[in-house]
Parts: C-alpha cells; sequence; structure tokens
C-alpha cells in the first residue's frame, strides 16, 4: 500500500495540475463569452481526442520499461532501447495528429455546428496543432521518468507547466505586459508555448539527474531497434484503442451538446471540466499499477501483482468516494471556480451545469473502478481484450444511450450525461471480472 501511493501520489497531483492547465484556458476564455468558449470545447474536445489516444499508444513504455527493470534490476541498454523507440514512435505519431487537427473544419461541418462557432473552432484547432508533437514527446518522457522511480519530476515540471500557461493566457487574451489582445488565438499560442517548455524541463532532467543520466536514454537516437518498435506498437495499440473509445465517447457528447445549443454546450464545458478534475487522482493510481504491477510481472511474484493491484483499487476508490462527496454537498461552489455563478447572465448555464454534476458525481466509483483495472491488465501487458471490452461498453452501452436520451427524449443534456454514466458501469464492470479471473484467463506470469 506505501509502495503504491509514494508512485501513485505524485503521478495524481502531476495530474491534477495538467488538468488546471486546461482549466486555466477555461476560466481565461470563458470571459471572451459563450461562442468563444463553446468553439474552444469543439477544438480542445477534438484535439485531445487525439492526444490521448496517441498517450496511450506511446505510453506502452512504462510496463515494458517496468517489466525489464522487475526482471532486472540494472537492465540499462534494454531501458534505453525501449526509450529511443518510444520517443520514434511519439514523433510519428505527433506528425500525424498535426495532420488530423490541420483539417477540423470537415469535422465541424460534418457534425453540424454552427457556422460562428465552427470557423472560431477551427481557427483555434490550426493553431494548438503545433503543440501535438511536443505534448506527445513530453508524455513518453513522463512515464519513462515515473517508471525509473523518479515520479516527483512530474509534479514539479507539470508546476512549471501551469504557471507557462496562466502567464501565456494571462498575456495574450487580453493583451498584457505589452503583448497584442489576441482573445481566442491567444489561448492557444499559450498552449503552443506551454508544450515547448514543458518538452524542454523533461530533457533537462534526463541530462542533470544523476540516476537517469547513467541510462544515457537519448544516446544513439538514430539506431533503429524494430523488434522493439513492433513491441510497443502490439501493446500500445490496444492501450490507444482504449483511450479513444472513453475519450471518443466524452467528446461526442460535446458534440451532441453542439447540436442541442450553446448554453447546454457551455454549461457542459463547465461540469465536464470538474468531473475530470475528479477523475485525475484515480487517474494516477491506476498509472502507478501499471507500473508496479509491470515490475512484479516482470519479477515473475503472482503474489505481488495481487497485492499491487488490490491497494490500487483501495485508494483510487477511497478518493472517488470522497470526489463524489464534494460534487453532491458542494456544487455551485465547485461550478464558481470557472464562472461567476451569481451573474445573471450565468443563470442558464450555472443550472444546466448543476444537473449535470449530479450525474458526474454517480459515475465517480465507476470511472475510478475502470481506470485502475485497465491500469493493473496493463502491467499484465494484456492489452487487447481490454480494448474490445472498451469499444463495446463505451459505444454499444454508453454512446448509443446518450445519443437516444440526448436527442431523442425530453432529457437532452441530463440524457446525454446519463449515457456517459451507463459506459463507464458497463466496461468498469466488465474489466474489474477480467482482473478477478486473471489466474483462471492465464494471464499471470
Amino acid at each position: 500500500m506505501l509502495a503504491m501511493l509514494r508512485l501513485a501520489s505524485p503521478l495524481a497531483a502531476a495530474n491534477l495540475l495538467q488538468m488546471a492547465v486546461g482549466a486555466v484556458d477555461v476560466m481565461f476564455v470563458a470571459r471572451l463569452g459563450d461562442r468563444p468558449l463553446a468553439a474552444s470545447t469543439l477544438a480542445v474536445s477534438m484535439f485531445f481526442l487525439i492526444m490521448w489516444c496517441f498517450w496511450g499508444i506511446s505510453g506502452a513504455v512504462a510496463p515494458v520499461v517496468a517489466a525489464e527493470l522487475g526482471a532486472r534490476a540494472h537492465a540499462v541498454r534494454e531501458v534505453r532501447r525501449s526509450v529511443r523507440m518510444a520517443l520514434w514512435l511519439g514523433l510519428a505519431l505527433g506528425l500525424i495528429g498535426m495532420a488530423i487537427t490541420a483539417r477540423f473544419d470537415l469535422i465541424m461541418r460534418a457534425t453540424g455546428q454552427q457556422a460562428a462557432v465552427a470557423m472560431l473552432a477551427t481557427g483555434f484547432a490550426r493553431i494548438i496543432m503545433w503543440s501535438m508533437v511536443p505534448m506527445v514527446l513530453s508524455s513518453v518522457l513522463r512515464s519513462v521518468v515515473a517508471a525509473l522511480g523518479r515520479p516527483v519530476y512530474a509534479t514539479l515540471i507539470t508546476v512549471l507547466t501551469l504557471l507557462t500557461n496562466i502567464c501565456g493566457n494571462y498575456a495574450l487574451v487580453f493583451g498584457h505586459w505589452g503583448a497584442p489582445a489576441l482573445g481566442l488565438n491567444g489561448s492557444a499560442l499559450s498552449t503552443v508555448i506551454t508544450s515547448l517548455v514543458t518538452l524542454l524541463a523533461y530533457v533537462a532532467v534526463l541530462c542533470f539527474d544523476r540516476k537517469i543520466r547513467r541510462y544515457r536514454l537519448l544516446g544513439r537516437w538514430w539506431r533503429p531497434e524494430w523488434a522493439r518498435l513492433m513491441q510497443l506498437i502490439r501493446l500500445g495499440a490496444p492501450i490507444g484503442l482504449i483511450v479513444l473509445a472513453e475519450g471518443g465517447l466524452f467528446n461526442s457528447a460535446a458534440f451532441m451538446m453542439g447540436r442541442i445549443g450553446v448554453t447546454e454546450l457551455a454549461g457542459h464545458a463547465v461540469a465536464i471540466q470538474i468531473a475530470a478534475l475528479a477523475f485525475q487522482v484515480p487517474f494516477g493510481v491506476g498509472q502507478a499499477a501499471t507500473i508496479r504491477v509491470g515490475y512484479h510481472f516482470g519479477a515473475r511474484d503472482v503474489v505481488a501483482i495481487g497485492k499491487a493491484g488490490r491497494a490500487a483499487m483501495l485508494v483510487g476508490l477511497g478518493f472517488a468516494c470522497l470526489n463524489a462527496g464534494v460534487m453532491v454537498a458542494a456544487p455551485r461552489l465547485v461550478i464558481s471556480a470557472y464562472v461567476d455563478a451569481g451573474a445573471p447572465a450565468n443563470a442558464a448555464l450555472v443550472a444546466l451545469a448543476l444537473r449535470y454534476l449530479r450525474v458526474a458525481a454517480l459515475f465517480q466509483l465507476a470511472d475510478a473502478a475502470q481506470t485502475i483495472a485497465a491500469g493493473s491488465l496493463r502491467g499484465l501487458q494484456d492489452t487487447a481484450i481490454p480494448a474490445a471490452i472498451a469499444i463495446a461498453g463505451y459505444w454499444l452501452g454508453g454512446f448509443a444511450t446518450a445519443l437516444w436520451l440526448g436527442l431523442h427524449t425530453p432529457l437532452a443534456g441530463v440524457g446525454v450525461w446519463l449515457g456517459l454514466l451507463v459506459g463507464l458501469v458497463v466496461v468498469a464492470v466488465l474489466l474489474g471480472w477480467r482482473w478477478y479471473r486473471r489466474a483462471a484467463l492465464d494471464l499471470l506470469p
């Protein structure tokens, strides 16, 4: 339990701070009005859907490195080769992501978004696309640093990321400190600058930390290791599909809200930020479970694998209960961190956000359970069947329910959120069952 907490705490803190980075963008853009907020929500939702998928694929380096260290404590050469190929993979994925982001206008038209909102969103996306490559590479290095026993760097660097984004938004959105007032596009430019600062900070860690430096992770960066690259792709592609399935469900909710109305979408943007912020602690525990279970998987210690998974589930569900309690007890206070809850102009937005937040409180436990079960299975290098479970649960269960209740019943936005709840519950139950039956399913070393 203590080992899990030591690893999970800095990762969860980094995740919370990373969400705060996104929250900063929402807080600044929200003051520009409903339309810019709706536009940025659509662009960011699609951008990060791609980004999360690529993070999942390239993040396969974490269980691979953990297993290599579990099998042999000083696996310097093996770790260096895995990291090198993960960086190659991250670079390729980032370039593909830039090409997709550049044509967000096609997605906006295909989903029937309002013309004015679609135009703003497309311009915003064509700026933030330049942050794609540095973000993917930073994610790879963050996974590696954590697997090598230095998760605190993820927290410290994310603090730097947060401060950079605050300063960038303050200067570029409203034109402070002599910078031009770029409005919505200023927030996008701040994201690009912040991503570059983050990547440089991780490179500095590789060069100056004594323990990490001995791996010479950037050494011989030009040498291919094709077998290792294929291993990462085989393990990472299903992880990317899991992330894409869940992220796609939540991002499709934003587009459904856009069909219902701009105010509904703005209320959804606030509520989903709060729910996503609450999710970051269980998500960090799931990341730690991948590393701890992966380490014991490499060491072929079946008993320790079970203990690591149980510890992760207890810690994650405990935080989920706390999050749900805050959402139920003080929802208006939480919403006021994003918008002025007492302003008459925001009355409709706040009323909708309060309704959505009640549903978000319900799915905290399911969301925590599914991410920890998925992380634990990932440590066992079991990703293909969990990907199939995620696709079926989120889309056949969640999306279908959200589409029907949201667009074809009077529940409207609340119906969309109930669909999210259904998807999370289905996936949590199925992944939890697979973890519980890991021995019978021959998943153990």
